[in-house]
C-alpha cells in the first residue's frame, strides 16, 4: 500500500486512544484541569459508569469566551510556551490534548465563565467537530459535560469492563486526588447517590477516616521528611494493617498521581522482614521534588515519570518510610520462653481457636491463656473413641500429634512417616467444608453480636460489597447499609463466632492474588472460601495441645483434606523411606 497522510478524523481518534482509555481517564484529565485552574470545589456526576454521562463542575478561573474554541483544539494549552518549559513543569496538564481527545470520541459541552466577564460561554463538540460559541448565563468556573463516550468508536466501547469495574476505577481515582489535595472539596455522585464527599479543610487524616473508617485512620503512621530538594509527606500503615494486593499503595509526585515501580519498590523495601509474604501496606505518600529533577513527559497519560537521580530518590523514600515505621512500631524482641517449653497454666482453658489473636492481618505469638467461645474445633473428651472413628477413606491416615513449630506448622506422625501441617491452610479447609455443608442443608446458624459493628470501606469497595449483600445474608451474616460507604454487621454465622466482622467484609472486596481457578464456576463457593481464608487461624498463632489435636481431627474428617479451598497444600509428607535415605540408613546394612 502507498504511504499517505491520515485524515484528521483518524489521527484525532488515534490520539484519543492514547489519552482516553476508559471513563476514568476522562475523569482524570478533567480533574487535573480543574486543579490547574485553582478550583476549590470540584463536583463530579457519573451515569451508567461514565458511558452515558460524565459531568465535572468546578469554581476555578474559567476559560475566556474568545479562547473556548481554541481550548478544544489539539496542542492548545496555557501551560507551556516553549520547549524549555518541559524541563520545569509545575502544572498537572501541559500537552494540550485532553479536551481535543475527549471531544473526538464523545458529545462534549464546555460551559465556562471568567470572573471579569458578565456572562459565560458555551461550546459543543460532537465527534471532534466544534460548533459555534454561544453566550449563556453561568457562574465563575467551568462545567464540562461528556455524553455518549466512545459512541463513534464501537471497538473501544466493546472492550470496556463491567459497570462495577469502571465505577471502581473512577472512585479510586478521585479518592487519590482527594487525599493529594485536602484543601479542595470533592463530591462524586453516581446517579443520585453520593459516593464520596470531602470537607476541603486540609485534614488528610479526616479524609482517610471517611474512606477507611476512624479505626484505620487512627492507626496510620504519619511520614514527614526532607532532604536536598526533596520532601516526602503522607501516611503509611503499621505492620498490623495490610492488604492482599498493591492497589492501595498511592504515590504522588509534585501533585501528580504516578504509577512508578521504583517508588513502590522503595516502600516495600522499607517494610522488608516486617510483613508476611503476600501482604502489602496501605500508603498515601506525596513526594515533592525540584521540577528539573523529574521528567513527566514520558507517557501520554502522564502516569509515569523518570527521575534524574533515581537511586537517590529510592534511598530517600526507603529510609524515610523505614524511619517512620521504627519510630512508631519499634522492633519487638523474641521472648526466650519461645525457645523453651510452654509455661504451664493452672487455670483451665476452653478448647477452641482463640480468635482474638487471629483477627484480620495481625500476627502475634503471644501464648498466654485466653478464654474463648468457639465450637468449630471442639474435641471429645474420649480421645480414643474419636481415633477409633477415623477412616482412611479421606486420604489422610491416622495421625498422632507431636507438636507445633514456628507457631505456624503442626508436626504429626502417621503409619507411613512424618507430616507437616500448615495450620492456616488446614483450618481454612475445615471452615470451608463446614460452612458449605451447612449451606447444602440450608441450615446455617447465626449468632447476633452483642454490639453491632460498623465498618467503613473505600467507595470502590463499598459498591462491590453492596452487590454481595445477598450472599452474606444467605450465609448467616446480617449486614445492612449504614450510611455512605458504611455498613453495620449485626450477626455472624455461629461457625465464625468470635471472628472479626470487618475482616470478613474486607475479604469479599479485596482481589486475592492466589489462584482461585478451581472455584471460578461456583461464585458462592469462591466467596465462601475468601471469608474462610480471612477468618482462619493465622500463621504465627500459638495453639494449645488440645487445639492442635482438634484441628488434626477435623482435617481428617474433611472430604478434601490435602488442599485448602484455593488449591494450596495443607500438609507435606516425609515418608520413612525418605527419612532413612536422608540419614544414610538406606543401603548401610
Amino acid at each position: 500500500m502507498p504511504i499517505r497522510l491520515l485524515s484528521s478524523e483518524v489521527s484525532s481518534q488515534i490520539a484519543a486512544g492514547e489519552v482516553v482509555e476508559r471513563p476514568a481517564s476522562v475523569v482524570k484529565e478533567l480533574t487535573e484541569n480543574s486543579l490547574d485552574a485553582g478550583a476549590k470545589n470540584i463536583s463530579i456526576m457519573v451515569e451508567d459508569a461514565g458511558r452515558a454521562l460524565i459531568e465535572l463542575a468546578d469554581d476555578g478561573h474559567g476559560i475566556p469566551a474568545a479562547e473556548l474554541e481554541l481550548a478544544a483544539s489539539r496542542h492548545a494549552t496555557s501551560k507551556l510556551t516553549q520547549s524549555e518549559d518541559l524541563f520545569h513543569i509545575q502544572t498537572l496538564g501541559f500537552r494540550g490534548e485532553a479536551l481535543a481527545s475527549i471531544g473526538s470520541v464523545s458529545h462534549m459541552t464546555i460551559t465556562s465563565r471568567v470572573a471579569s466577564a458578565q456572562e459565560g460561554a458555551r461550546l459543543k463538540v460532537d465527534g471532534g467537530i466544534s460548533g459555534k460559541v454561544e453566550k449563556v448565563g453561568a457562574p465563575v468556573g467551568t462545567v464540562l459535560r461528556v455524553e455518549n463516550l466512545f459512541y463513534n468508536v464501537p471497538a473501544r466501547l466493546k472492550f470496556l469492563k463491567t459497570d462495577t469495574t469502571e465505577r471502581r476505577a473512577i472512585d479510586a481515582l478521585v479518592t487519590r486526588y482527594a487525599l493529594a489535595y485536602p484543601n479542595v472539596r470533592f463530591k462524586v455522585m453516581d446517579g443520585k447517590q453520593a459516593t464520596l464527599q470531602t470537607a476541603g479543610d486540609g485534614d488528610r487524616r479526616a479524609i482517610l477516616a471517611s474512606l477507611y473508617g476512624v479505626d484505620v485512620a487512627r492507626q496510620m503512621l504519619e511520614v514527614m521528611a526532607s532532604e536536598e530538594g526533596m520532601m516526602l509527606s503522607g501516611f503509611i500503615s503499621p505492620t498490623s494493617l495490610t492488604r492482599s494486593n498493591r492497589k492501595e499503595i498511592t504515590f504522588f509526585v509534585n501533585g501528580r498521581w504516578v504509577q512508578e515501580f521504583s517508588l513502590t519498590a522503595a516502600l516495600l523495601q522499607a517494610y522488608h522482614t516486617l510483613l508476611m509474604v503476600g501482604r502489602y501496606p496501605l500508603t498515601a505518600l506525596f513526594l515533592d521534588i525540584t521540577p528539573e529533577d523529574v521528567d513527566v513527559n514520558v507517557h501520554p497519560t502522564k502516569a509515569e515519570v523518570r527521575f534524574k537521580s533515581q537511586d537517590k530518590v529510592f534511598s530517600f523514600v526507603q529510609r524515610s518510610a523505614r524511619k517512620a515505621l521504627l519510630a512508631y512500631t519499634p522492633v519487638q524482641s523474641v521472648s526466650p520462653q519461645m525457645w523453651g517449653s510452654r509455661p504451664v497454666n493452672s487455670e483451665p482453658r476452653e478448647v477452641g481457636i482463640d480468635w482474638s489473636i487471629g483477627h484480620d492481618e495481625s500476627v502475634t505469638t503471644d501464648n498466654r491463656p485466653q478464654t474463648v467461645d468457639s465450637d468449630q474445633l471442639s474435641v471429645t473428651s474420649d480421645q480414643s473413641k474419636v481415633e477409633g472413628q477415623r477412616s482412611f477413606s479421606t486420604g489422610v491416615p491416622l495421625l498422632r500429634l507431636i507438636g507445633q513449630i514456628g507457631s505456624t506448622y503442626l508436626v504429626a506422625e502417621g503409619p507411613d512417616g512424618l507430616y507437616l501441617v500448615d495450620q492456616h491452610a488446614a483450618h481454612e479447609r475445615v471452615l470451608f467444608e463446614k460452612l458449605m455443608a451447612q449451606h447444602d442443608r440450608k441450615s446455617i446458624p447465626s449468632q447476633a453480636l452483642l454490639a453491632p459493628e460498623v465498618v467503613t470501606l473505600p467507595p470502590q469497595s463499598a459498591k462491590t460489597l453492596t452487590q454481595q449483600l445477598p450472599f452474606l445474608n444467605h450465609f448467616g451474616f446480617e449486614v445492612e447499609e449504614f450510611g455512605t460507604n458504611t455498613f453495620q454487621v449485626r450477626a455472624m454465622p455461629t461457625l465464625f463466632s468470635g471472628g472479626d466482622p470487618a475482616s470478613a467484609l474486607r475479604a469479599l472486596v479485596e482481589d486475592f492474588e492466589e489462584d482461585e481457578t478451581p472455584l471460578q464456576a461456583e461464585v458462592e463457593a469462591k466467596l465462601a472460601a475468601r471469608v474462610c481464608k480471612r477468618l482462619a487461624v493465622k500463621g504465627g498463632q500459638t495453639l494449645t495441645t488440645d487445639e492442635q489435636r482438634s484441628l488434626l481431627n477435623d482435617l481428617e474428617n474433611c472430604q478434601s483434606p490435602r488442599t485448602c479451598p484455593h488449591g494450596r497444600p495443607t500438609m507435606i509428607h516425609l515418608s520413612v523411606d525418605s527419612l532413612e535415605r536422608q540419614f544414610g540408613r538406606k543401603g548401610a546394612r
